[in-house]
């Protein structure tokens, strides 16, 4: 890696585990901590942009299309806003893809279905830094198809999330 990117990256003491470069000269840092996005030079500003630090607790879910040569980094994001979703043209991802989906796994302590109607629900998700150190944090997936408005959803949510909790112990509210 080219020494500007590690300097921008604000490893935090960390090492770089695995790592690959887009098309667009924008690299991929994966650590034990965090995926780092670290974009090419702002030719706009005259200055380099600010590296970006995705824990991996923060990440749902990453996929490569060999075809497309598209990594597609979906964050959990917040309820009631658009989830966040980086994309990047990697001609091979290399180790990172690998090392990105065992981090993202490895943050997820617990999933649990929850079923509303039929076979409409929900997912109770509880997450904290692979490391196992941090806090836990819970967050609902909802079906495409479920109101999470509607309030049969809202009690089967805070049943499932109290049933979940029950079996891992409290932490923050869902996001």
């Amino acid at each position: 890696m080219p020494a500007d990117v590690v300097e921008r990256a604000d490893l935090r003491g960390e090492k770089v585990l695995a790592h690959a470069a887009a098309r667009d000269g924008t690299w991929l840092l994966g650590t034990r901590e965090a995926l780092i996005v670290v974009r090419p030079f702002d030719e706009l500003r005259n200055r380099p942009f600010e590296a970006i630090r995705l824990p991996w607790q923060d990440i749902e879910t990453a996929d490569w299309d060999r075809d497309e040569e598209l990594l597609r980094v979906a964050e959990v994001g917040t309820f009631g806003q658009s989830r966040p979703v980086h994309l990047f043209t990697l001609p091979e991802p290399g180790l990172l893809l690998q090392m990105i989906r065992e981090r993202v796994t490895a943050s997820v302590l617990l999933q649990r279905r929850v079923v509303v109607s039929g076979k409409r629900g929900l997912m109770v998700v509880a997450r904290r830094p692979p490391t196992g150190r941090g806090e836990i944090t819970w967050a609902y997936e909802f079906d495409e198809d479920v109101d999470p408005d509607d309030p049969a959803v809202r009690e089967a949510a805070a049943r499932g999330l109290r049933s979940a909790q029950d079996e891992l112990g409290p932490g923050p509210q869902p996001i």
